[in-house]
């Protein structure tokens, strides 16, 4: 066994000791044992504060993941990310998503071109296309300012947008009425159609290839819409987002209308690049760049800031620690904050795309816990639902907690009782209550069991993540921070962050599953490519189809 071996398989015995010794350890009692905890555990950088003093981390545990990350070239791992070495093993690629926002080494040359010259010429095309449809210079086939946009796109060519729309509008007026739909689902579509005039919609299609299914099948059905509302040439309102424009010029878009972005661009990071242009368009240029700003900015945190200082780093150490050593196999995040209320949603695919793999980066098969499920929603909304869970249920699942200090309002009580039902979570996990505590609350003749019900075993962790302020720049920030701390559990895991191959099965099986669903005549031995329960639903959605058929039209179908 190699020495590199040897030194790993200590740490992670150190960890499993570590681990037995915190499952009976309270968290009140660390606290106790520690005068400085709060201190310690409690880091301030560009606007946000993370609490992390309400987990099971005291020094001890703290060190012995350091020596994971250590054992693991951590520090190596994040040179190479940052300086476009590769860390996507499997595919022989960088991540360059940092130089989107213009972070990392001037020059950056990858096959022989500067990375940021390539990003700065694609940003300003960008820019210049969002300025013309604001200002009105570019227009619709009728001579029209455009009013409606409709974004197609799925991933990250519609988590992100999604996001920073919703999150933006809330302090931000834009001129444009915004629609953006992922769903093949028709009943996602025809509600907009609902909404928009064709003459005064603009269609933007974001697809890195051009050739993604449920948005090719969205465009061309909006398409249809605008031409059957008195739209001639429907392809001059179109706008693509792609790293194929060829193919977008074959589609029949005008070069001046297609908004490139590079290949080597992952599809849950695009939002920095052109994928981002239905904010640019929105809320203009400016707000952009401030969200580009906040997020270099913390690119720069996580690349100087020594390891107990860094933010993105603790969590992620944190996020290890629980999913891979305490056995949580969820973790929740609440967002106490309407603003943010799609954040949970996008980091969703963030995280478990990334993280949710049971091979090492050199295809090794893993014997331990990657990427807990994460879920989550909005404050105080899911206190009303699944907190009950949290409080009482069986399971470990560490909760973080996402607040802004400041609203964008002036109805200042509503914004105390939502901080004030925030902190009072985060307390109430860890605090608890003893069933003597809760029958001194009940009348004197109350049952037993009613007590036993009303206690809360308490000791249950959670993290809080504060916001000064929600603005374009902590925005940056704030979703900078969960990439790279991401990518610190995925390097910790010893797993490809950058790969996502687990998406691919069931869209390579949906195209075969379409034809037979789609033929006029199926036969029962192609049909058996399919598992029983497969072949069942594609029968019983084919009698169906064919029932409507005669139903409507008198005729069976052939």
């Amino acid at each position: 066994m190699s020495q590199k071996k040897i030194a790993e398989t200590q740490v992670w015995e150190n960890l499993e000791k570590q681990a037995s010794r915190m499952q009976d350890t309270q968290l009140f009692d660390l606290f106790n044992c520690d005068g400085e905890r709060l201190d310690k555990t409690t880091l301030h950088t560009l606007g946000i504060t993370f609490d992390y003093s309400k987990t099971h981390i005291d020094d001890r545990v703290m060190q012995a993941l350091c020596d994971l990350a250590d054992a693991r070239d951590f520090d190596a791992a994040r040179t190479a990310l940052l300086s476009g070495g590769i860390v996507n093993k499997t595919e022989n690629r960088p991540a360059l998503h940092a130089a989107l926002r213009g972070s990392g080494p001037r020059p950056m040359h990858i096959n022989g071109s500067d990375i940021h010259s390539e990003v700065a010429d694609q940003k300003a095309k960008m820019y210049a296309f969002a300025d013309d449809v604001r200002s009105g210079k570019v227009r619709s086939e009728s001579g029209n300012t455009y009013k409606h946009i409709i974004c197609l796109g799925i991933g990250g060519s519609s988590l992100g947008p999604d996001m920073l729309l919703d999150t933006l509008s809330r302090a931000h007026d834009s001129a444009f009425d915004m629609h953006i739909v992922s769903n093949i689902d028709a009943h996602a579509l025809v509600p907009v159609f609902k909404i928009c005039d064709p003459k005064r919609t603009l269609l933007v299609v974001a697809s890195k290839t051009f050739t993604t299914i449920e948005t090719l099948v969205n465009a061309r059905s909006v398409m249809a819409w605008l031409s059957a509302g008195g739209v001639k040439h429907v392809v001059q309102q179109m706008a693509a987002l792609t790293a194929a424009p060829e193919k977008a010029s074959e589609f029949g878009i005008s070069d001046n209308h297609i908004l490139p972005f590079a290949e080597w661009v992952g599809g849950r990071y695009s939002m920095w690049s052109s994928v981002g242009f239905p904010a640019v368009v929105a809320f203009g240029c400016d707000v952009f760049e401030d969200l580009l700003h906040g997020a270099q900015a913390m690119d720069a945190h996580f690349a100087t800031a020594d390891k107990h200082e860094n933010m993105p780093f603790i969590a992620a150490v944190i996020d290890v620690w629980y999913a891979t050593f305490m056995g949580a196999e969820t973790r929740a995040q609440f967002v106490y904050d309407e603003r943010l209320g799609l954040l949970p949603d996008y980091l969703q695919q963030l995280e478990m795309e990334s993280n949710g793999k049971n091979v090492t980066d050199d295809g090794m098969a893993l014997s331990w816990a990657t990427s807990p499920i994460l879920w989550g929603g909005v404050g105080t909304d899911g206190q009303h639902a699944v907190f009950q869970l949290l409080h009482q249920g069986t399971h470990l699942t560490p909760v973080e907690f996402i607040a802004v200090i400041k609203a964008d309002h002036d109805m200042h009580v509503h914004h105390e009782w939502l901080l004030a039902n925030c902190f009072a979570q985060g307390a109430a996990l860890m605090a608890g209550r003893s069933s003597e505590e809760a029958a001194a609350e009940l009348p004197d003749d109350a049952p037993a069991s009613l007590a036993l019900a009303k206690s809360f075993t308490g000791n249950r962790p959670s993290t809080t993540l504060l916001l000064d302020e929600l603005t374009p720049f902590t925005l940056g920030v704030l979703v900078a921070f969960f990439e790279h701390r991401t990518f610190v559990a995925g390097t910790l895991w010893g797993v490809n962050v950058y790969d996502q191959m687990g998406v691919e099965l069931g869209k390579i099986l949906a195209s075969g599953v379409h034809k037979q669903m789609t033929s006029d005549q199926t036969s029962p031995q192609e049909l058996t490519a399919y598992d029983p329960s497969t072949q069942a639903l594609i029968k019983r959605a084919m009698g169906l189809r064919d029932r409507e058929v005669v139903q409507k039209t008198g005729r069976v179908q052939k």
